[in-house]
């Protein structure tokens, strides 16, 4: 720690591919110190452990979730060790800041949503980062303040551009990978967040075309329709199998406006008439803003502030993904069963 002051908090990761990124949003704030890093990849481990000297290595997340000393885990590793390291986690009194997927299956959703509900002072957080990009939040902004009219339906498109992580990767080894949880739950919590509502139900088919003939033996694209109380309805896909660059496209339309954002472009539309012309957004995403969402979850620890992704935020956008995977194993719409602990979360402004 550079500071002569003890640190207030003392953290963890466990995953050290993207979790590498988190060590240095924790320490940007003085107040925290990672103390210990973990991976199973011992190579990894060494090599991550020579960049920030200091730190406790182990290979053995156990240890890390046993650790009466750590205050608070980043769980960064594989989709399918989530669900054990996040309740282990919530079990030891942890505060937990989990990559998404929270979970891969409804019940794991349901122990995890007990255990909340058990240890209300746990928060949990995850990064969410497209939240933090300018032109949603400035969608966001006009949508509050009424400049799209009355919104009736949202697009949003996860488009992977990475096809070689599901056929070459982990993603394509382990038991169950899901592109709606790995991919589309980002457009999902975007959709949430957007609209200031839930989504009370999802239908969805999946097609494994781009990857037949290789390892991965799950749909690589998943569209899902959704459905609002109000009568709004969506759309939410996960194309892991496109071929064009990774970026997620947005389409936002209301009874006096549309935001239309995709690779190269994003714009405000105000009028239906052609000779109208449309407002050009520009178009940002900042590296220096991916952590964001974890520094204001440290902030929210150490100071009581809102965090930018809360749990319930976390919990919701997971209830639709799970509904999304019955769905395509039902063919039918599926209600979105969200958590009891989501409920609670809510009316706890600290969570």
């Amino acid at each position: 720690m550079k500071s002569g002051r003890l640190p207030q908090i003392k953290a963890a990761v466990i995953g050290l591919g993207v979790g590498e990124r988190h060590i240095v949003s924790y320490e940007s704030d003085p107040r925290c110190e990672v103390v210990t890093l973990c991976d199973i990849n011992s190579a990894r481990l060494d090599e991550v452990g020579r960049r920030y000297p200091g730190k406790f290595l182990t290979t053995d997340p156990s240890v890390v979730l046993a650790d009466p000393k750590i205050d608070v885990v980043s769980i960064a590793s594989y989709d399918d060790a989530h669900y054990q390291q996040v309740m282990a986690a919530i079990l030891a009194g942890k505060h937990v800041f989990v990559e998404k997927p929270l979970c891969l299956f409804d019940n794991e959703f349901d122990d995890i949503d007990r255990a909340l509900l058990d240890r209300p002072l746990v928060r949990l957080s995850s990064n969410f980062v497209l939240r933090r990009a300018p032109q949603f939040r400035e969608l966001k902004a006009r949508l509050e303040a009424g400049s799209l009219g009355r919104v009736y339906y949202f697009e949003g498109d996860y488009n992977y551009g990475r096809v070689h992580k599901i056929t070459e990767g982990w993603r394509g080894q382990i038991p169950f990978y899901s592109v709606s949880h790995g991919g589309a739950i980002h457009l999902i919590d975007l959709v949430l967040w957007l609209s200031g509502q839930r989504i009370s139900e999802v239908v969805a088919v999946g097609s494994r075309i781009a990857t037949e003939g290789t390892i991965f033996r799950f749909p690589d694209m998943v569209t899902a329709l959704l459905r609002f109380p109000d009568g709004m309805t969506g759309k939410v896909t996960a194309n892991f199998g496109c071929v064009c660059p990774h970026h997620h496209a947005l389409s936002v339309y209301g009874t006096q406006g549309t935001f239309i954002h995709g690779y190269q472009s994003g714009m405000f539309y105000s009028s239906r008439s052609p000779t109208v012309p449309a407002e050009k957004i520009q178009l940002t995403y900042s590296k220096a803003t991916k952590g964001d969402v974890q520094r204001a979850f440290v902030a929210s620890l150490l100071d009581g502030t809102p965090p930018e992704v809360s749990l319930a935020d976390v919990m919701d956008a997971m209830a639709v993904s799970l509904a999304i995977e019955r769905s395509l194993r039902s063919r039918n719409w599926e209600p979105v069963r969200y958590a009891r602990s989501s409920l609670s979360a809510r009316s706890s402004p600290s969570n």
